[in-house]
């Protein structure tokens, strides 16, 4: 669906946007995720050809953004992070006005006015100004805005920017509705957001891309420390120690509590093995009794902070 090929952005010497590549298909959705100033929105801004890349290719459909740049966006709906509307309109003017800009006949226009409405839940502001609408009402305006040409891929830049976490919540959902119909990017720095919401995720550092792939995917696959936590009986510290810090992987156990002589204790480990194997060898050969074993998941936020450390 989309192909970007060592897609580069410069601002005079800044780099901001640095021979990144990746493919999206249909039916996904995707997180941008990364700090303020990573080249997010430098990236949608060039997918949608509001900006030209300073190198690299953007191929859309089979469709080249150089040669076919209104093919491209004839198949894409942008939302910046805020939304450009005509605060002293009516939402049911404005959407109509920006129907007529998109070429939609009469006999179709007002059925998708109402569909959006309904679809984006502003079917009770219809007939208010958009200057007196809350910011979470005029986000999903510009939502039906992007939408008004049913396009097959919708861009998403800081959706929930500003939003109340009702209001999170319920542009989320809608995202989610929209994503069992079209391809929808979307940037961030919300962790939550992404979890909540993508089936893929693009982490870019930097004007790079340091990780790509489903969430499970880089959970397990990062290289990162990660816990292995233990319950046990008839156990003393050190002699746990001394056998399990044998074990590879295993870089140093912390003591969590003891209570009613159960001794709990934290593995901190790096490895890109299962080392519970290992442990529970271990334990055989001794007379504890294990109460409990469990490796803690690696949490999108750590994955995060380990790959965009600043050195």
């Amino acid at each position: 669906m989309i192909h970007a090929e060592n897609l580069t952005k410069y601002y005079h010497d800044l780099c901001a946007v640095d021979q990144i590549q990746f493919d999206i298909q249909k039916g996904e959705i995707v997180g941008l995720l990364g700090p303020n100033g990573a080249g997010k929105t430098t990236t949608l801004r060039m997918l949608t050809g509001y900006l030209r890349p300073s190198s690299g290719n953007i191929q859309v459909k089979g469709y080249n953004i150089e040669e076919n740049p209104l093919e491209i966006k004839k198949l894409m709906g942008y939302l910046p992070e805020s939304a450009p509307l005509y605060h002293d309109m009516l939402v049911y003017d404005y959407l109509n006005y920006v129907a007529d800009i998109r070429g939609l006949d009469e006999g179709r226009k007002d059925k998708r006015i109402h569909t959006l409405a309904d679809l984006c839940g502003i079917s009770r502001v219809m007939h208010q100004p958009i200057g007196e609408c809350s910011k979470g009402y005029k986000q999903r305006v510009g939502l039906a805005h992007a939408m008004m040409a049913d396009p097959e891929i919708l861009i998403l830049d800081e959706p929930t920017s500003g939003l109340d976490p009702n209001q999170i919540v319920e542009i989320r959902d809608i995202i989610k509705r929209i994503g069992e119909e079209k391809t929808v990017i979307l940037s961030t720095h919300i962790l939550s957001e992404v979890e909540a919401t993508c089936n893929r995720v693009i982490i870019i550092h930097q004007g790079k891309i340091v990780a790509d792939g489903g969430m499970e995917t880089l959970k397990q696959s990062a290289g990162g420390e990660y816990l292995i936590h233990l319950s046990l009986k008839n156990a003393e510290m050190s002699a746990v120690e001394t056998e399990l810090k044998s074990i590879e992987g295993v870089i140093r156990l912390e003591r969590v509590d003891v209570n009613g002589g159960h001794l709990s204790v934290k593995l901190v480990c790096r490895s890109t093995r299962d080392i519970r194997e290992d442990i529970y060898v271990k334990m055989k050969n001794t007379d504890w009794l294990l109460l409990e074993l469990y490796q803690e998941t690696q949490s999108l936020e750590n994955i995060f902070r380990e790959l965009t450390k600043e050195n």
